[in-house]
């Protein structure tokens, strides 16, 4: 087992570490969680003796194997498969000695490496890592390229094969999913299942925690606790257990009432029922876990956009891919604001490509991406972190796009997204990956877009960002579309999904948890998979496809104006029921002298609470029947 006995450990002046204690048995498989700067890091370099306690002690089995993943990315001018294979230091060894026993013909010698090398299932190696190197995304053929030839992150991945490739007892990942797509998040995820030795996972991905982790070790107040369960139970817990300050209640209720706000203003200005239903749903799930995030310390929500132009883009029979490679073929998209896609696909199928159309980054070979007048876009994507100024600080770049704003205003913003006091005034140079990706987000977030494009948003946040990002992009009015490789986010943010498969884009009809089992079948086949038929391109049939849209625009028409109607309504409703709570929570009403007035602005309250909930009936149901038809 391994056992953390009273240790305390420094990093420089800052305590990491006191007096904690851990004991993680053989085969359970644990999520590290904490905040930045916590000590999560420092305890797996602890585990692989790179750190020593200042008292105290850590013990683990001498003969255990330890497998980790290297952060650093060598540029190997050898095969993508030979470096993988260097993760099973015993086979390389094994291997070794056998040339050298043939070399010298040393006949006894050889015949029993042979044996040994069958035991460790050496002959099986090379197909067990071309399998760990196709799993993680990388195609046929490009496990015998150089690893000097990928770029960092798939060195990275790469590097997680080679952890994986290790026979090991103890298997330290310190964010595994950080570089990988959604594909190769779930094929990890199947892998560490079935992993039979014990885990140590530090991950920022709720659902992957959900899905791998026995247990959570949560480390704060230098100290670390080990939960049972995954990381949705650990938040149940811990919620419970923050309520029960009274602090952290009163905060915890100004969080949860804020969620409520989203619901209400949704439900005043939504358009289609499915998109109320989603939201309502994930909303009364954030509700739940709130509690366990009522000391983040990020806060923070969308500018309203000045102008919110219906439709924002159009593609009109677009194509677009790089030199003379076409990736997507003739794409019909229109995005409107409320409109919230999330994007899935193979790897290399074009997610990525759709985005940066969609963000004017490149340019149709065919086809039209037409634009609204009022548009203003906000792209979030990797190679942005590189384009920020790292000779100027947070505080710096976000007056280069508001130079009139003043500076507390400014500061206060940035406070919001873990940039308080002097951290804002520090050049970024130094910054983490996580900082410069908040810092992305913040300037983002500030300029008011009208339609969002999210392209691996969470990689580099940790647990308490993303619960802070999800909660604003449910405030966010706009049009929105994301590619994540967190499903929470997924689940949270999207309304629809697009599959983007074989140079097509189609509806994904079924929900994300069937997503895996579309990969596996496409897998099976080894064939492209289309969510749907691809709709027909020819002249005679987009113009038969335009006049029955033409048609069941005139039908809808009066459902829509009964729609427009009801949410006029539903605003007045909602400004009135505000009037008279702030008329309630006046304290001279409640003398003797205004008994009369009291009663009547609760019987008002009353009344208009009837009104209200009869109102969002009538729209609910209204917005049923237009999605139906």
């Amino acid at each position: 087992m391994l056992r953390l006995n009273q240790l305390t450990l420094r990093r420089g002046s800052k305590l990491l570490f006191s007096d904690a204690s851990l004991t993680i048995y053989p085969g359970q498989r644990v999520g590290v969680t904490g905040a930045n700067g916590s000590g999560k890091s420092s305890l797996f370099a602890l585990i692989l003796d790179q750190l020593h306690a200042d008292s105290g002690e850590l013990q683990l089995p001498r003969d255990w194997t330890i497998a980790h993943l290297a952060q650093e990315t060598p540029s190997d001018p050898r095969a993508a498969i030979e470096y993988v294979l260097d993760g099973d230091a015993e086979l390389r060894e094994i291997e070794r000695r056998l040339v050298q026993a043939e070399q010298a013909g040393a006949g006894s010698s050889v015949a029993e490496l042979h044996t040994l090398l069958d035991s460790i299932a050496g002959y099986s190696a090379r197909s067990r890592a071309a399998r760990l190197i196709h799993g993680l995304g990388f195609r046929p053929g490009e496990e015998e390229l150089p690893v000097a030839q990928f770029s960092g992150g798939w060195r990275m991945r790469l590097n997680l094969a080679r952890a994986l490739m290790c026979r090991s007892d103890l298997l330290l990942l310190d964010e595994p999913t950080n570089h990988l797509d959604l594909d190769a998040v779930i094929w990890l995820e199947e892998w560490l299942k079935s992993y039979t030795g014990t885990l140590l996972l530090i991950s920022h991905d709720r659902d992957f925690l959900d899905a791998v982790a026995s247990h959570i070790a949560h480390i704060e107040q230098n100290g670390v606790t080990l939960y049972s369960g995954n990381y949705s139970a650990f938040e149940t817990i811990r919620a419970e257990r923050l309520a029960s300050q009274q602090a952290a209640y009163l905060k915890q209720q100004r969080e949860m009432e804020h969620i409520r706000n989203y619901v209400d203003r949704f439900r005043a200005k939504a358009t289609k029922a499915r998109q109320a239903q989603s939201r309502l749903k994930t909303l009364q799930r954030m509700e739940l876990i709130a509690p366990a995030h009522v000391d983040s310390p990020f806060h923070f929500e969308f500018k309203p956009a000045q102008k919110y132009p219906d439709p924002l883009l159009r593609l009109e029979q677009a194509s677009v891919g790089y030199g003379d490679r076409t990736i997507l073929n003739r794409l019909e998209m229109t995005l409107s604001p409320g409109d919230r896609i999330g994007l899935l696909g193979p790897n290399g199928a074009g997610k990525s490509t759709l985005v940066k159309l969609l963000a004017g980054e490149l340019k149709p070979s065919q086809g039209k991406r037409e634009i609204a007048q009022e548009l203003k876009i906000g792209y979030f994507a990797q190679h942005q972190l590189e384009q920020l100024r790292h000779d100027q600080t947070p505080l710096q770049h976000l007056q280069r796009l508001d130079p009139k704003a003043r500076e507390q205003e400014l500061r206060n913003y940035l406070g919001g997204f873990g940039f308080p006091g002097e951290l804002a005034e520090r050049q970024i140079a130094p910054f983490s990956g996580g900082e410069k990706a908040r810092l992305v987000l913040a300037l983002l977030v500030y300029q008011g877009p009208n339609l969002l494009l999210l392209d691996e948003p969470t990689n580099h946040l940790d647990l308490e960002m993303r619960h802070s990002l999800t909660l604003a992009l449910q405030g966010f009015e706009g049009a929105m579309v994301v590619v994540s490789h967190d499903r929470h986010l997924l689940r949270s943010s999207s309304d629809s999904l697009l599959l983007i498969n074989a140079g097509s884009v189609t509806e994904f009809n079924d929900d994300l948890d069937s997503y895996p089992r579309w990969l596996a079948e496409q897998h099976r086949s080894g064939e492209p998979q289309k969510a749907d038929p691809q709709p027909s391109h020819s002249a005679v049939a987009r113009k038969d496809q335009k006049r029955q849209e033409a048609e069941r625009r005139r039908q809808l028409q009066p459902l829509r104006d009964r729609l427009k109607l009801l949410e006029r309504d539903l605003e007045r409703l909602h400004l009135q029921q505000t009037r008279l709570e702030q008329a309630l929570a006046d304290q001279a009403l409640y003398d003797e002298q205004s008994k009369e007035r009291l009663k009547r602005l609760i019987r008002e309250k009353a009344e208009n609470g009837q009104a209200l909930e009869k109102v969002e009936a009538a729209w609910l149901e209204l917005s049923e029947a237009l999605e139906s038809a």
